[in-house]
């Protein structure tokens, strides 16, 4: 298959090809996708083509030729699928020769032997997944370059140090990866590496990324690591390990009935916890489905789980700020931005994008490909709760959204408690990170409480809590719901309740926090759904809500240092409200006195948006009291067919408190 010529350079409106190649549903088409991303990184191999500079000088916290590594062995996902599945690309020798001259001990290339807890470790998966299904990858090395793998590759991580994580897996592909080319390899240490693996796992298709102890069940337990690295283990030692690799596709089609909640109509993902910077990633578990021959679950199809692809990889088309210049993927989301990076996203880290990818080693002949696309949504349930995530997932009101509670990342990371603690995350509106950590401005705290003891200049979230999924009311009016119980300070508790959208108020999502200010007074911010806040036709802040053009916002967006003008503010019943790509808003129901505001947030705090507003309920609860906040959360996204007058109805249909709820607040 022969690809765009290199030296690709993106101007003022000059497209990258990824947005220009249609996405037919064949499987030729998703082939031409994946050159668009392997051609432009043709000028950014070194000499010996060992290591790839992705365009971005920025650190990361291993060292710089880790980084290289990165940015060469991570595109192997999107090259080794397309080989596996019988197809061509022009550079495939460049990965050939960098193999060879990466693991060369003499050469000036050469990697560098790993030691402990070494990122070099997690480039060995996508190596050793192409030494297992590309074979002409093991052949072209040579006699002498195969030595050099071999050592490398499985005689130097088979003894050290590794992260009690997902890593693991890593170290599993690499023995792997040699075992099918009959190299030297440590069967012992594979099956050591599984079998521990297998503590992480917790019931109804759902692993942990990690032991006892931690509850992160983010991307990296499905599409990023752990049940994608799973199905391709099932595909690949199947013969040898057939029992495990049954019970491998067991949990995935239980999981599927899960994980389809996270995908919506427009083809977007809930961004959720770390690393969604690796973008596309986010569908691979479901290619990784029909490369493994799982039999899929009831109600689920092919032709929905092509849908699920497909339809994400074409949103990604429209999402045009994704790259450099020179045409490689950017460290961020929709945008460039280092504020929701992790401190190992190196430029070279976004090409885990390439799992998604894992479709082409699918067979033309698999219904994966020879299916219509079909719509999942009507056939899942509406409202779903998920045990072990802390998960209720939604797909009322034109998005799919999940409420959390209880997940935390078990070590110190960027922007944890928005990535984890939030209360809602959206696939229309994503969440956002802090910029800075001065005045609710730069905390942007979408979906989130934050508490103040010293007059809104500093503000603590829900990072760590006790967590439960309960069921409250009676008979068809019960409902899931996720109790939380969290201390931003010594002396000040809360506890929160998230319930799920009702049918009959689809756009709206209940929150109640029970504050207790035992020992200190508090101010708290309780904010909505972070939403972009430029008109339209010019792209300058939006003004006061206009119903006939169907944008603004209600009470008026302020500057960053004027929100003490009265105009600014409205009652708490009142609400805040912002329209521009779609609506959110809140409002107080039940409780404590609150006014409502907008919080213009710092730019690029926001996943998707780079300027973005936030409605937010405000309050004081007095050093000795304890009050109860009730308020509705509105959100309401664009879509096609809907027009911008639109966006807002449904605002005046507040949502009931539930008698359930009611009782809880008098009892307490």
């Amino acid at each position: 298959m022969k690809g765009a010529p290199a030296g690709l350079l993106l101007g003022h409106s000059t497209p990258h090809p990824f947005s220009l190649v249609p996405l037919t549903g064949t499987r030729a088409s998703v082939q031409t996708l994946l050159t668009t991303l392997l051609d432009p990184l043709e000028p950014f191999f070194s000499p010996a083509r060992a290591r790839v500079r992705v365009p971005g000088a920025t650190a990361v916290r291993f060292d710089q030729t880790a980084s290289e590594i990165e940015g060469f062995c991570r595109p192997l996902w999107g090259l080794a699928c397309l080989l596996a599945g019988g197809g061509e690309y022009r550079g495939t020798q460049w990965w050939v020769d960098g193999l060879r001259a990466g693991t060369n001990e003499e050469g000036d290339e050469y990697w560098g032997w790993p030691r402990d807890n070494d990122q070099r470790m997690v480039e060995m998966c996508p190596l050793g997944f192409a030494l297992a299904v590309a074979p002409g990858v093991w052949e072209g090395l040579g006699e002498e370059g195969r030595r050099g793998v071999e050592r490398w590759l499985g005689n130097s991580v088979n003894g050290k140090d590794m992260p009690n994580t997902n890593w693991l897996w890593f170290r599993v592909f690499a023995n792997l990866g040699l075992k099918k080319n009959g190299g030297k390899f440590s069967q012992e240490r594979l099956d050591a590496d599984v079998e521990h693996l297998e503590t992480f796992y917790r019931g109804d298709g759902w692993s942990n990324d990690g032991p006892e102890g931690i509850h992160q069940m983010d991307y990296y337990s499905s599409s990023f690591a752990i049940h994608f690295l799973q199905l391709l283990y099932a595909k690949l030692a199947g013969e040898d390990d057939p029992e495990r690799a049954a019970e491998f596709k067991k949990r995935a089609q239980m999981a599927a009935l899960d994980l389809a909640h996270y995908y919506d109509e427009e083809g977007r993902s809930i961004p959720f916890g770390r690393s969604v910077g690796y973008r596309f990633a986010m569908v691979s578990f479901w290619g990784a489905l029909a490369y493994a021959d799982v039999e899929l679950p009831a109600p689920l199809t092919w032709g929905m789980v092509k849908g699920i692809v497909m339809r994400h990889l074409r949103w990604w088309q429209t999402q045009h700020d994704i790259w450099s210049p020179a045409g490689t993927l950017t460290i961020g989301y929709s945008y460039p931005n280092m504020y929701m990076a992790e401190n190992y996203n190196s430029p070279g880290s976004p090409y885990w994008a390439c799992l998604a990818f894992i479709c082409l080693a699918v067979p033309e002949t698999h219904p994966f490909w020879t299916s219509e696309e079909e719509s999942h949504w009507g056939v899942i349930p509406q409202v779903k709760a998920l045990k072990h995530p802390g998960h209720i997932m939604s797909n009322l009101g034109g998005h799919c959204m999940l409420l959390s509670s209880g997940q935390a990342c078990s070590y110190p990371m960027k922007g944890t408690h928005a990535k984890y603690g939030a209360f809602a995350y959206s696939s229309a509106f994503a969440y956002s990170v802090p910029p800075g950590l001065f005045t609710l401005e730069q905390y942007a705290l979408a979906s989130q409480l934050g508490l103040s003891d010293d007059d809104g200049d500093y503000w603590k979230t829900r990072r760590l809590s006790d967590s439960q999924l309960v069921t409250r009311g009676d008979g068809d009016a019960a409902t899931p719901v996720l109790l939380s119980r969290w201390s931003p300070f010594v002396d000040v508790h809360v506890t929160t309740y998230l319930v799920p959208p009702a049918p009959e108020t689809p756009n709206w999502h209940l929150r109640a926090h029970r504050i207790e200010a035992a020992g200190r007074e508090v101010q708290t911010a309780d904010g909505s759904f972070a939403i972009c806040s430029e008109r339209a036709a010019d792209g300058r802040p939006l003004d006061m809500y206009d119903a006939a053009r169907g944008e603004g916002t209600f009470p008026r967006l302020m500057g960053n240092y004027d929100t003490s003008t009265p105009e600014a503010w409205a009652g708490g019943a009142e609400g805040a409200f912002a329209v521009s790509k779609g609506a959110v808003g809140i409002r107080a129901l039940e409780g404590g006195a609150r006014r409502a505001m907008l919080v213009n947030a710092d730019p690029n705090s926001n996943l998707v948006e780079g300027r973005t507003t936030i409605p937010t309920l405000q309050g004081t609860v007095r050093k000795g009291e304890t009050v109860w906040y009730v308020a509705g959360v509105f959100a309401k996204p664009a879509r096609d067919g809907l027009e911008r007058g639109q966006y807002l109805e449904g605002w005046e249909r507040v949502p009931v408190v539930p008698a359930w709820l009611k009782a809880e607040m008098e009892s307490t």
